[in-house]
């Protein structure tokens, strides 16, 4: 289990590399996603299956978003891809950083840390399934205000986008 979260954890270092080093919109958008979905798979490797899959589907309505306003605002007709030298370079200074971070931080991590639920067995409820009814008892509001919130943001990035007629970041 803990080789899948390192593998996990190395794929979201790489998803965020790629949002922070791609100044196309259309390849950042999809760093974006791979790096939601492995986070939520971190999750998962926690303990928190229930969670993940909350998170991961309110990810994807917000990547919704995102790609949409995205795409309608990039007029490049060949952005750059990952393998152009800027982008490269961008990704060998990130990794860079990442790697003088992680060895500043080295001494104190340990394999077994990693272990959360180490007694699950002698457990009668798990803590994310117990978790489900208080999430909608205590924090149905919140959920409704945030599925709310996106729909909002998707109709407000639909016309702020809209063909030139009235497009209000158009004439930029």
């Amino acid at each position: 289990m803990t080789y899948l979260v390192s593998l996990f954890l190395v794929g979201l270092v790489v998803g965020l590399v790629a949002v922070a080093s791609n100044p196309a919109p259309y390849f950042a958008a999809f760093g974006l996603v791979v790096a939601a979905g492995v986070g939520c798979g971190v999750l998962v490797g926690h303990g928190g299956a229930f969670l993940s899959l909350v998170l991961f589907l309110i990810y994807l309505g917000g990547m919704l978003v995102v790609f949409a306003y995205s795409a309608a605002l990039a007029a490049e007709p060949f952005p750059e891809t990952w393998g152009d030298r800027s982008v490269i370079g961008y990704v060998i200074v990130y990794l860079g950083g990442v790697v003088l971070v992680a060895g500043w931080f080295w001494g104190g991590w340990y394999e077994g840390s990693w272990v959360v639920e180490e007694f699950k067995e002698f457990f009668v409820l798990r803590g994310d399934s117990s978790g489900v009814a208080l999430m909608y008892s205590s924090g149905g509001g919140m959920l409704v205000v945030s599925a709310w919130m996106l729909l909002l943001a998707l109709f407000v990035v639909l016309e702020l986008t809209r063909g030139l007629s009235r497009g209000a970041l158009r004439a930029v």
